[in-house]
């Protein structure tokens, strides 16, 4: 973070209005997309990235510098945008420990490509109908760039979970991708 930002957060942290302003105009339209990406109506999207900067504001003082302030933030949309789906009954199918598969230690989160003639339109498009179970560890994964500890803290879901969780996910994008003709490559 350069000497500006984090000027402008310690003025944040002292309640001046004026840098929250600029903080806010600084990272809204970036917070705006990552709420779109979990949020499809936009009104709605818009309203939980104002919450979200609400919290941020009032949690100012837990931020230390250890991350950017803008991937400090983006958490914090992140997770104000899942406990509202999880609020209107749109939540995670939680599976049952006892069914789930160990992901293979050989398979890594590398080894999934798709064909050059899927876009990232259209995979962001096709994301959209996954099962929410696979859809939201998918799209922390892939799109956002969480980790699996750090999907299974958001989630509130086990590791495990989060990987094979993932791992089926990405095989059901790969059979959609390939049933819309996008050809998906192993």
């Amino acid at each position: 973070m350069n000497s500006f930002s984090i000027h402008l957060v310690e003025e944040c942290k002292r309640n001046n209005r004026k840098a929250q302003m600029q903080l806010y105009n600084q990272y809204c339209q970036g917070m705006y997309i990552v709420a779109k990406r979990f949020i499809s109506n936009t009104a709605e999207a818009e309203d939980l990235v104002q919450d979200a900067f609400i919290k941020a504001f009032s949690k100012l003082h837990q931020f230390k510098g250890d991350v950017t302030f803008g991937a400090w933030l983006k958490r914090i949309v992140v997770n104000t945008c899942i406990d509202a789906l999880k609020s209107k009954k749109q939540h995670l199918e939680t599976l049952d420990e006892v069914h789930l598969k160990v992901i293979d230690a050989n398979d890594t989160d590398d080894d999934w490509q798709i064909d050059d003639a899927a876009t990232v339109h259209d995979v962001k498009v096709v994301m959209e109908t996954l099962p929410e179970k696979y859809k939201y560890v998918v799209m922390l994964f892939l799109i956002e760039g969480y980790d699996h500890q750090e999907i299974s803290e958001i989630l509130n879901i086990s590791e495990v979970a989060s990987r094979t969780q993932l791992s089926r996910g990405k095989q059901k994008l790969q059979e959609l991708l390939k049933s819309k003709h996008y050809g998906a490559r192993y």
